[in-house]
Order: C-alpha cells, then sequence, then structure tokens
C-alpha cells in the first residue's frame, strides 16, 4: 500500500484507535489526580494522566516523540510504584501490570510509528 499523505492502511487506523485509548485512560487519571493533588495527595496521577493525554495526541500526529513519552511515563511509573510499596510484588501488580501491557503494545507498534513519522510532509 502506497505511503502517500491520505493514506494511513490498517497500521495507522490501529495506531489512531490505540492513541485514542491512551487519551481516553489519561483523561480521568489526569482529573483525578488534580482532585486528589488538591486534597493533599500525590501528584503522581496529574502527571502520569497528562503524559498519557499528551502522548496518545503525539502519536494521532505521527510523532514518534509520544512513544517516548510514553517510555518516561512508564519509567516514572515503575519508580513511583517501587518507591510507594517497595519489593511487595502483590502490591506492585496493581501498579505496573496495566502500564505494562500498554508498554508491549506500543512496542508492536513502533515499524508502523517508525514508517508514519518517516514521511514526508
Amino acid at each position: 500500500m502506497s505511503n502517500t499523505s491520505g493514506s494511513r492502511g490498517i497500521g495507522g487506523w490501529a495506531l489512531i484507535l490505540f492513541s485514542l485509548i491512551l487519551i481516553g485512560l489519561g483523561l480521568p487519571i489526569f482529573l483525578g489526580g488534580i482532585q486528589l493533588a488538591s486534597l493533599g495527595g500525590s501528584y503522581y496521577y496529574v502527571l502520569a494522566g497528562l503524559g498519557l493525554i499528551v502522548s496518545g495526541v503525539l502519536l494521532v500526529l505521527d510523532r514518534a516523540s509520544g512513544a517516548w513519552l510514553y517510555g518516561l511515563v512508564f519509567l516514572g511509573t515503575l519508580i513511583w510504584a517501587f518507591w510507594e510499596v517497595g519489593l511487595d510484588g502483590w502490591a506492585l501488580v496493581p501498579r505496573l501490570v496495566g502500564p505494562a501491557v500498554l508498554g508491549v503494545i506500543l512496542l508492536l507498534f513502533i515499524p508502523v510509528i517508525k514508517r508514519r513519522s518517516a514521511r514526508p510532509a
């Protein structure tokens, strides 16, 4: 299939769907994080939610930086999770499994991201 500006292909459309899922997950995390932070809680959720939203938007715009940003959000999530619960495996599961699954799915999109971001404007 030709990689012209109007042609997305199935991989491009699947990436759009995945990006919209990231945005959809990021919005309630961000908004809930604002509420939590206003009550004196952790700012992690504000930052993580904002990171997911911006990552999703960048991916919709065919920017590879969206994948890198997700990687930074995941790294921050790892640091936060270990800081919060230490090496308690069962306590780490709900904090890390979802973000790890999203990260693996995003890794599967790397060829599509490279192809889409390398096309001429």
